[in-house]
């Protein structure tokens, strides 16, 4: 696997909201940091994670590739959805720290946009260890 194959991949696993699309670009006990303090290892982790995107809609990823080298690489990329259900707003609002959405109960779900870098490590065809760093935000209504 190069970058820019596990960039397709991933594209299509956040705005498919597939977990198991998610899981087959990892080995067995492959490594995700979704934050450089946190870390899911093995599909099961995985999976639990990427649970998040299900409570997403309207998902658009854009990426640009930074590096490649063999076995490695590098990626900016742009994230935009709308939030589906309060569970996941309460999850943006307790991970997001700043911008948060003053609502009150029934106003509308914001869409959130997430701009981060990716840094991922390649075995063969599937990822090892992925690493990202980002940042999310409400956009205006």
């Amino acid at each position: 696997m190069d970058i820019e194959r596990f960039m397709q991949g991933y594209k299509a696993a956040w705005e498919g909201r597939n977990p198991a699309l998610f899981c087959n670009l990892f080995a067995q006990e492959g490594l995700y940091h979704n934050t450089p303090f946190a870390v899911q290892r093995g599909h099961a982790q995985l999976a639990a994670y990427w649970h998040r995107v299900e409570l997403q809609e309207d998902v658009q990823l854009s990426y640009e590739v930074l590096a490649a080298s063999p076995g490695a690489g590098i990626a900016h990329w742009h994230v935009t959805y709308r939030v589906a259900s309060e569970e996941l707003f309460q999850i943006w609002a307790a991970s997001a720290g700043t911008h948060q959405v003053a609502r009150k109960p029934g106003d509308p779900l914001p869409r959130i946009v997430l701009d981060g870098v990716l840094q991922a490590r390649f075995e063969g065809d599937l990822c090892q260890e992925c690493r990202l760093w980002w940042h999310s935000m409400p956009l205006p209504p």
